[in-house]
């Protein structure tokens, strides 16, 4: 049977609630300090991240407390937030070859790649917890019903019944100014989030870019050989024909054949080798075992012309890491902040009960007569407490803000490390680049001679004028001229992949065909 008590017969007062609650803020204006206060009932505007507030979070001295007033206006570009492609599915399972481009290859692995849809999770969990931040100021509230039996019962104008039954509806409140600056911590965790949702998804563009020319690079070099196998089958056959016509010793046709028979257990483990890689960057692409992946290919490299001075400025405000952690310094702050509050202003504690209980017998009355329910102790209570520790200075409260001001003033000086390695950084990745488009031109013409002098080889070797080794030799010159040529491309393109890395632009920004 439900209980019904008659809360309209709980009425308190409002005059000495609103004496309370004017005594509770003038209460928390006094105690908190004038620019902690001030600073709660601005907006600032946020700004995007620049230069030079990056350079100014990170200055020196680092000897020197950190300014915990100090408001940091940078913020996370919207272009940083997780991509909606939903949760990871996998490719399907082709019937035949599958050919694939680099700009197709990084689609499928940032649609099917697990680590990105795990970030994506904690992305929206984080977000989640934003959107619901306003929670903190419902209540509790408890609801219990009783039924009790006395063990001995002796009739007394106190205990008239030997079974009773009473109710219980209760409500708190407690309000502080930690409060707001738990919700405005719970957004900056979670543009954290969305930074490190945003480096993963960099990083694995890069890699998966990187992993595809290394792939190209391996084809090409099995290429080479191949052809290198082939004319060294050319020149056994020639020889045993020489041979058999009395124009060469034994020992010449021996070597011919030597010489094309090794080449064949190497090319069969660089093919094993592109299988597997093959096999491994189709999983990384979210296909499943067995499908044969083909690549497409690539054009020359697009040799861009680059100026140091010119790439460094504005690359502060679009590198991740570095917006990390000045995202980090300002979660840190935030925190900090948050431990103030707690530890310097009072807490308003809000509750209200009502208590009813049955005055009849609940097995033998009706739950529902005139006056069957009243209140015992049911209130509206006020409650303002203030901690005392905080004004030790040595107490525990006070030197855990005391920590956490030396954690700011760390993660400052790790934000300056960070700048000055960027700039190096980027200073040898372009000194790279420059060898690297320098030296392809060199060795291109090392490529030229090198085959000229290898057909002149060839056909001294045909007329007899030359022994096997001389070609031999000739072959390997340009084997080796054509490797180096393949080997600086790939370079400069992994090298304009981490410059554009390092500059925090997208990939392809800085030019390639």
């Amino acid at each position: 049977m439900p209980i019904a008590p008659p809360i309209a017969r709980a009425r308190v007062s409002s005059r000495p609630v609103r004496a309370l609650i004017t005594l509770a803020a003038l209460t928390l204006m006094v105690s908190v300090s004038p620019p902690e206060l001030a600073a709660l009932g601005t907006k600032e505007p946020r700004e995007p991240l620049s230069d030079q507030a990056v350079r100014l979070s990170a200055a020196a001295p680092y000897d020197a407390p950190a300014d915990i007033r100090a408001e940091w206006d940078v913020s996370v570009p919207p272009r940083l937030g997780p991509s909606p492609d939903g949760a990871f599915r996998g490719a399907d399972a082709p019937a035949g070859p599958v050919v694939v481009d680099v700009d197709s290859a990084v689609a499928l692995a940032l649609a099917n790649n697990v680590g990105l849809a795990s970030g994506r999770i904690d992305a929206a969990a984080k977000k989640r917890k934003v959107d619901t931040a306003w929670n903190v100021f419902l209540p509790t509230v408890d609801v219990s019903g009783t039924l009790a039996r006395l063990n001995e019962f002796t009739p007394s104008p106190y205990a008239q019944y030997q079974w009773s039954a009473t109710a219980s509806v209760s409500a708190q409140l407690a309000l502080n100014l930690a409060l707001f600056e738990g919700m405005r911590n719970l957004k900056l965790d979670y543009e954290a989030g969305l930074i490190t949702y945003a480096q993963a998804k960099a990083r694995l563009e890069r890699d998966v870019r990187k992993a595809y020319y290394g792939i190209l690079l391996l084809q090409e070099n099995i290429s080479i050989i191949e052809e290198t196998l082939g004319a060294a089958e050319r020149r056994a056959r020639q020889a045993e024909a020489n041979y058999r016509a009395g124009q060469v010793p034994e020992l010449a046709m021996l070597q011919a054949r030597v010489a094309a028979e090794n080449l064949k257990p190497a090319i069969a483990e660089m093919r094993n080798g592109l299988s597997s890689s093959l096999a491994a960057f189709a999983m990384n692409l979210g296909y499943p075992r067995g499908v044969e992946l083909r690549l497409a290919g690539f054009g020359q490299p697009d040799f861009v012309g680059l100026d140091v001075d010119g790439l460094i400025p504005g690359a502060l405000s679009r590198r991740l890491d570095v917006q990390g952690l000045v995202k980090s310094m300002e979660s840190l702050e935030s925190t900090r902040k948050l431990m103030y509050f707690q530890l310097y202003t009072p807490t308003l504690a809000l509750g209200l009960n009502f208590d009813p209980s049955f005055q009849g017998d609940p097995w033998k009355d009706s739950w529902f007569m005139e006056d069957g329910w009243k209140q015992s102790s049911g209130m509206f209570r006020a409650t303002l407490t203030y901690r005392l520790n905080g004004l030790l200075p040595f107490s525990g409260e006070a030197q855990g803000l005391v920590g956490m001001d030396e954690n700011i003033e760390k993660l400052r000086m790790a934000l300056a490390q960070t700048v000055r390695g960027m700039e190096t950084e980027i200073d040898s990745i372009v000194l790279q680049l420059e060898k690297s488009s320098g030296s392809i031109a060199t060795l291109a013409l090392n490529v030229q001679l090198a085959e000229r002098a290898y057909r002149l080889s060839e056909e001294s070797y045909r007329a007899g004028a030359q022994d096997i080794l001389e070609v031999q030799n000739a072959e390997l010159e340009l084997r080796k001229a054509r490797n180096e040529v393949l080997k600086e491309k790939f370079n400069y393109l992994n090298g304009l992949l981490d410059l554009e890395y390092a500059l925090g632009v997208p990939f392809g920004t800085l030019g390639r065909k």
